[in-house]
């Protein structure tokens, strides 16, 4: 694996692991909202909501759509890219450990006589 997708790899999960951008994950999951919306709806302060944004949209897993100058207005949608990275990274992990515990099996299922 390539050292910058190690690196954006860690910013998403850096960013997911706080409870709040993962309830504003899940939020945008469903719909584009305002960041005005996003902070009524998960009961956070707008000076809060706005940190928790910016950490999002520099692990990439957030867009504001360009309709105007006030960047209140503007709605912010989920990204699908790093999520779908993660994914496959777990899917890879979730192979290793797949392979690992058939190995595991396969040796405590062979006759004891067999073993070595």
């Amino acid at each position: 694996m390539p050292a910058e997708h190690d690196h954006a790899l860690d910013r998403t999960l850096t960013a997911l692991a706080d409870p709040t951008r993962r309830a504003i994950v899940e939020q945008l999951r469903r719909q584009s909202l305002r960041p005005s919306e996003l902070a009524d709806t998960l009961a956070i302060s707008r000076p809060a909501i706005s940190r928790h944004l910016r950490v999002l949209r520099e692990a990439g897993l957030v867009d504001q759509e360009v309709s105007g100058d006030d960047a209140r207005a503007r709605p912010i949608q989920l990204r699908g890219e790093p999520l779908a990275d993660l994914r496959g990274w777990l899917q890879d992990l979730e192979g290793f450990w797949h392979e690992q515990l058939a190995a595991f099996k396969a040796h405590v299922e062979k006759p004891k006589g067999r073993r070595r």
